[in-house]
C-alpha cells in the first residue's frame, strides 16, 4: 500500500479494482457485471444468486424502484416530444394517435426496464454496495 492510499477513505481504494462503465455495459446487456459471460438474471427481473460461470455472488444487489423510475423518465422524455410532433404534423383520429403511443410506450418500457435494472446492479457492484 503507499503512503496516498493510506490517506484515502476505505471505499476510495476498493473502486479503484472493478471498472464502472464495462460494469455498466455487462450489466446492460444482462450479463454478469464481474465476468461478462453468465446470465445475471431471471424469469425477466430476478437478480440470480450467483453467476454461473465465475460464481461472483449477486443476490445482495437490490435495484429497488430505480429501474422504474429511470424507465419512466426516458420513456417519457422520448414519447412525449414524438407524441406532439405526431399531433401537429399530421393530426391524426384520437384513437390512433392513442392505440400507437400506448403501443409505442409498453414496448419502450419493456425493452428498457431489465437493461437498467442490469445497469444499476452493474453500478452496484463497481462501486461494492452490496447489501443496504
Amino acid at each position: 500500500m503507499t503512503e496516498d492510499s493510506q490517506h484515502m477513505a476505505p471505499d476510495a481504494v476498493h473502486t479503484s479494482d472493478r471498472d464502472l462503465w464495462p460494469a455498466l455495459a455487462r450489466g446492460w446487456r444482462g450479463k454478469c457485471p464481474k465476468c461478462g459471460s453468465g446470465p445475471l438474471l431471471h424469469s425477466y427481473l430476478k437478480v440470480n444468486d450467483t453467476c454461473t460461470v465465475c460464481r461472483e455472488e449477486l443476490y445482495h444487489h437490490q435495484a429497488d424502484d430505480g429501474p422504474a423510475y429511470l424507465t419512466i423518465l426516458i420513456v417519457g422524455h422520448i414519447m412525449a416530444p414524438m407524441l406532439l410532433f405526431t399531433f401537429t404534423m399530421w393530426r391524426p383520429e384520437p384513437l390512433t394517435l392513442f392505440t400507437i403511443f400506448a403501443v409505442g410506450c409498453v414496448g419502450l418500457s419493456l425493452y428498457l426496464l431489465p437493461r437498467l435494472k442490469g445497469a444499476i446492479v452493474g453500478f452496484q457492484w463497481a462501486r461494492h454496495m452490496h447489501g443496504f
